[in-house]
């Protein structure tokens, strides 16, 4: 049975990158960053829209010089997903990105330098209705910090995060979130609980440096699975040694998980045995391949034989179960016609799409109902 999420989102307040609302009652957004030269605008633009395509709402780009601002302007004029401009230490190159259209600047004001600059940023961004992203990082805390500490401590990172936001307070500057990133798990889980009780501004989740696909997806997973659990987090970066349209996929899976987000189809799929009457693995692999450019929410159930599968495919949009002489395919939660293994992938993939056709039509048909009633 279809069910909402049990989980209770903490209340922050809402900004806007871009088009994007990120905390109070938005949708919990997904993020990435590019990795390519950003003076390389061309490829840059690329992985901005592929990142964009894979259902990213937000895109972080590094611009660490004032070539690259001009490189930032290029781009911006050339995609329409939010961008985020990563930008340390310069102050100049914050207001030259600002001056080219940015939604976010992720810049932490301690490290601008004298408070004119910080001044300045402040004012560019509060008149163009600019967000600050402030991010503080395990790997990169202060040296005051670290001799107070001795060593990263959750302590340490929102004691960090907390000197940059009184910045911001004192400049009467509300309109930021913040990130206290650490790759180790527990760290970061116990600084975004912290940190959570202490400010009112959205939290942007990740664990750092999580490591490559595999276990850095694994990482990210208990980690924002434990932080969103709790109601904690209103914008996910899932940073892995991968490409960057991978993070997406992944963030989108852990928010679909906990009911959080819906995103194209959420696979429900056996792990197969010797009951299997096909092939689940291989089908489950060309299913995801061919069906990744679809968003429509849907459940699909792909199960090997008939000891669960009728029960799985009967909570399902479409569902297929594995039985002899004959697959057995549902649709809507009731058996309706059989298949054998000849091909099936075809038709699968077949009745899935038309299938996510029909709900776009009813969702566009519902949309437009809902504003003739308030016309």
């Amino acid at each position: 049975m279809k069910t909402e999420s049990p989980i209770k989102r903490r209340k922050s307040r809402q900004i806007h990158v871009g088009n994007v609302a990120v905390g109070g009652d938005a949708p919990i957004s997904v993020q990435s960053m590019t990795n390519t030269d950003t003076c390389d605008v061309d490829a840059t633009v690329a992985q901005v829209q592929a990142i964009a395509d894979a259902g990213g709402d937000i895109v972080r780009v590094s611009v660490p010089s004032m070539e690259a601002a001009e490189a930032f302007r290029a781009i911006r004029a050339r995609v329409e997903v939010p961008l985020v401009a990563d930008i340390h230490f310069d102050h100049r190159i914050a207001l030259k990105v600002a001056e080219y259209g940015v939604d976010c600047l992720r810049i932490n004001p301690g490290n601008i330098g004298r408070d004119e600059k910080v001044r300045e940023v402040i004012a560019s961004a509060r008149d163009k209705g600019i967000p600050i992203r402030i991010g503080v990082n395990a790997g990169s805390l202060g040296k005051e910090l670290q001799r107070k500490y001795g060593e990263p401590t959750a302590e340490a990172l929102v004691e960090s995060a907390l000197r940059h936001v009184d910045i911001l307070d004192k400049h009467d500057f509300q309109d930021f979130k913040v990130s206290v990133k650490a790759s180790e798990v527990f760290m970061a889980v116990e600084a975004y609980r912290l940190l959570a009780t202490q400010i009112e501004q959205p939290l942007h989740l990740g664990i750092t440096e999580a490591g490559g696909l595999r276990g850095g997806t694994v990482k990210s997973a208990v980690g924002l699975g434990m932080l969103l659990m709790d109601g904690i987090g209103d914008t996910i970066r899932i940073s892995l040694a991968a490409d960057p349209v991978e993070e997406v996929k992944v963030g989108f899976e852990i928010l679909k998980s906990l009911k959080l987000r819906t995103n194209g189809i959420n696979f429900i799929a056996c792990p197969s045995c010797s009951r299997q009457n096909f092939d689940v693995i291989g089908a489950m692999n060309l299913l995801e391949q061919r069906l990744e450019d679809i968003r429509t929410p849907m459940d699909v159930a792909v199960i090997g034989c008939v000891v669960n599968g009728p029960g799985e495919a009967r909570e399902a949009d479409i569902g297929m179960t594995g039985a002899t002489p004959n697959n057995l395919i549902y649709v809507d939660g009731k058996p309706d016609h059989k298949i054998s293994n000849e091909d099936f992938i075809d038709h699968l993939e077949q009745l899935i799409r038309e299938k996510a056709a029909r709900l776009e039509e009813q969702r566009a048909r519902d949309d437009e109902n809902i504003i003739l009633k308030k016309a």
